[in-house]
């Protein structure tokens, strides 16, 4: 079974959530405040954690760093924080999804399975890629060159790199990578490609790799 971890100081709420998501054959698993849930994340190595942002003893965004410290599994932000710069800031800090309260649990149930399926098999094959003169270890999230990239810049490269070749529309990236909500936010891609590029081409003025098609989205080229 898919285990999750429920983090909310509102009993009722993950009360609810508990019965919900045992009734569809999830082990659950809880916890009130950012340090119990980092303990029992640990503990247990859940499939996915279920986080709100306001906590009591510590922000939801400090909780997404302290697990990127040691895992990749989903992370779906669960709160009744809606201006943008806290969507913002928790998928900079590694989050997968982030939900506006109140929510249906539909929704919650099909976000969770989106990032599920995202995620990719457990046994999922190393891949690595050159550009310019970097390689990149998708697995391992190493770049020779000593290049450091951000949670989210990570997972653009992730996002391009697993389909080399292909065309991926600006609205694709924008859902995958930062989430439905996101979809017509293209100024977001814009700046992120530039990082990566400046980071990783030769020529980041004339990139041979990671390309934009004008009007229509990016490429990786191999």
């Amino acid at each position: 079974m898919t285990r999750v971890l429920v983090v909310d100081d509102e009993p009722q709420l993950v009360r609810a959530l508990r019965i919900n998501l045992r009734a569809r054959r999830y082990d659950v698993d809880t916890a009130p405040d950012g340090t119990t849930a980092l303990h029992v994340a640990a503990r247990q190595h859940p499939d996915l954690v279920v986080l709100d942002l306001g906590l009591p003893d510590m922000d939801g965004t400090d909780v997404i760093r302290g697990l990127r410290g040691w895992t990749r599994i989903p992370i779906i932000v669960l709160s009744g924080r809606s201006d943008s710069r806290d969507k913002v800031g928790a998928l900079d800090a590694g989050a997968d999804d982030y939900i506006t309260k109140p929510f249906g649990v539909d929704e919650l149930l099909a976000r969770i399975r989106a990032v599920t399926r995202r995620g990719g098999p457990a046994g999922e094959a190393e891949a690595t890629f050159t550009i310019g003169g970097h390689t990149v270890d998708l697995s391992a999230r190493t770049i020779t060159g000593d290049v450091r990239l951000t949670p989210t810049e990570w997972r653009l490269l992730d996002h391009l790199l697993r389909h080399p070749g292909q065309l991926l529309p600006q609205r694709t990236l924008l859902n995958d990578v930062w989430g439905p909500q996101f979809r017509h936010e293209s100024n977001y891609l814009r700046q992120y490609m530039a990082r990566l590029r400046r980071k990783l081409e030769t020529d980041p003025a004339r990139p041979r790799h990671l390309l934009t098609e004008p009007g229509m989205g990016y490429r990786f080229r191999p």
